[in-house]
């Protein structure tokens, strides 16, 4: 991953304030740009296989409406630089709570400060952790056969076994760029819930069918994307994605993973997995195994209509096209916990023996 010098990034950041302290000295009215962050402003391309930006920006002009948002934007830059140059960091929630001495300028809820840092990441074409910010949340859970190779604060390489963990797992850290790996896997399987994976962990699933199980947890973390990307590209093995047969999983999850969001397009080259595939649960498998469902709720159906009518990656694929049209007309979801009506061992003796006989068929 192609990532900017802590001094460079600092250089961006006091090039741009003197630019606007230069307007404000000759009584002009200083600009910031930044790129729209929406599904509106990529474009999707197989080859590259990922969200890229199209051109559209946002011109932020210092006016007295704007004037709040203006100075919270440039108390950001200001406390990124500071961290860089004190070699520190920073978590979303305590950036939040530094704010509240910054007056007026003060953020009232952290969904306002993570949304000017996420501007000011773009403006600047890095990620936050580059401007010394990380996330509260853990990367995810790692169980099978990889090693991963990491070191200690004292910088003394550490060799971490992922099948020495007995019923718990390897967690995912919030910068996984210094990590390298040994493995002799055939395949990663990536796991939207918890309790999945926990399953798949209990009933020895990697070890007999030697992968590497990666617990999500939801949508996944930057981290959790990036690690799974570098073990895409480092161990050059296939990448399969295991997720709730629902618009959220097929969208919010799978999506994000593979080609990236609208909201963070101008990282997706780095924080995806172009070549992770689809393995379920769809919407044939509902009718294959005769799986119990619910509802879908109205947000579901919105979701999809809206997939179908915007999202760049859906449009691209008819496989996804008719998928989703098979989804509304049965109108339900279903969850990945719905293989217990068979049995709790289904999952692992016959769901997943039966789809990995025929990847060809997996979803892209």
């Amino acid at each position: 991953m192609a990532k900017s010098k802590p001094a460079a990034v600092a250089d961006k950041i006091i090039d741009t304030a003197k630019t606007i302290q230069a307007k404000i000295l000759k009584k002009q009215k200083p600009t910031m740009t930044t790129p729209v962050r929406s599904l509106s402003n990529v474009k999707y391309q197989a080859k590259k296989g990922y969200f890229e930006m199209t051109g559209k920006s946002k011109v932020r002009t210092l006016t007295v409406s704007t004037v709040k948002t203006f100075a919270q934007t440039l108390k950001m830059m200001s406390l990124s630089k500071e961290l860089i140059e004190s070699n520190d960091m920073a978590t979303k929630r305590e950036a939040y709570y530094i704010s509240k001495n910054w007056g007026k300028a003060g953020f009232a809820e952290q969904p306002e400060s993570d949304t000017i840092m996420d501007d000011v990441e773009a403006m600047f074409g890095v990620n936050r952790e580059q401007l010394k910010f990380v996330p509260e949340e853990k990367g995810g859970d790692v169980a099978g056969r990889l090693v991963v190779i990491d070191s200690d604060s004292k910088g003394n390489k550490l060799k971490i076994d992922c099948t020495k963990f007995g019923s718990g797992a390897y967690s995912i850290p919030t910068d996984v760029e210094g990590l390298k790996f040994s493995s002799k896997a055939k395949f990663v399987l990536a796991i939207e819930t918890a309790g999945m994976f926990q399953r798949l962990v209990k009933y020895d699933y990697w070890d007999k069918n030697n992968c590497i199980l990666i617990s999500m947890g939801g949508v996944p973390t930057r981290a959790c994307r990036r690690f799974i990307r570098r073990l895409s590209d480092d161990l050059k093995i296939p990448v399969y994605a295991f997720v709730d047969g629902d618009p959220y999983g097929y969208f919010n999850i799978y999506r994000t993973l593979k080609v990236g969001s609208g909201n963070a397009a101008h990282l997706n080259e780095y924080f995806c997995v172009p070549k992770v595939s689809f393995l379920g649960v769809t919407p044939q498998d509902i009718v294959d195994y005769k799986l119990p469902t619910h509802p879908l709720k109205e947000i579901d159906i919105k979701r999809a209509k809206d997939a179908l009518k915007n999202d760049p990656f859906v449009k691209h694929y008819k496989q996804w096209q008719k998928s989703i049209n098979q989804m509304l007309k049965m109108g339900v979801r279903v969850e990945q916990q719905a293989f217990a009506k068979h049995g709790l061992d289904f999952v692992v003796n016959d769901y997943l023996p039966a789809k990995m006989k025929k990847p060809d068929k997996f979803l892209p």
